[in-house]
């Protein structure tokens, strides 16, 4: 009997077409007048039970606000505070720190390599200045 009500049972999410053609039928034929009462009756204590809801809801957002408005909180201050948990969240995750150090180690080569660079133009000029002088002293390499 199981292998049967397994067969009946489908197991996808039901699609488009599926849903119209429920949306479509027309079920109170199938319902006695008393399981129809029944179902209104269900319906309109549930609407009830919805509109109750919204309104407690209602009630405690507008408690919420009373509250951060005592506390001095304002919508500037809560996004401070998200943005700097985020960030701190953000710097304390693993990718984070190993890319955080990369970039440390590649900007300690990058001020090494300029630093290279620099001590090598200044001996160029260096080297040029004397090249300079030393010509200026000698009139005979400026004849040439």
């Amino acid at each position: 009997m199981e292998a049967q009500a397994q067969g009946l049972l489908e197991t996808e999410p039901l699609q488009e077409r599926d849903e119209d053609a429920v949306a479509s039928a027309d079920f109170s034929s199938m319902l006695s007048e008393e399981e129809k009462q029944e179902l209104k009756a269900e319906l309109v204590q549930l609407e009830d039970e919805i509109t109750t809801l919204r309104q407690v809801l209602s009630a405690k957002e507008r408690h919420l606000v009373e509250i951060k408005q005592k506390l001095g909180m304002n919508l500037m201050n809560e996004l401070k505070q998200n943005f700097s948990k985020s960030w701190h969240d953000m710097q304390t995750t693993t990718a984070y720190k190993k890319t955080h150090e990369t970039l440390s180690h590649a900007g300690q080569k990058a001020t090494a390599a300029f630093s290279n660079v620099g001590t090598a133009i200044s001996k160029k000029f260096g080297d040029m200045s004397y090249s300079i002088r030393h010509s200026i002293s000698m009139p005979a390499m400026r004849r040439k």
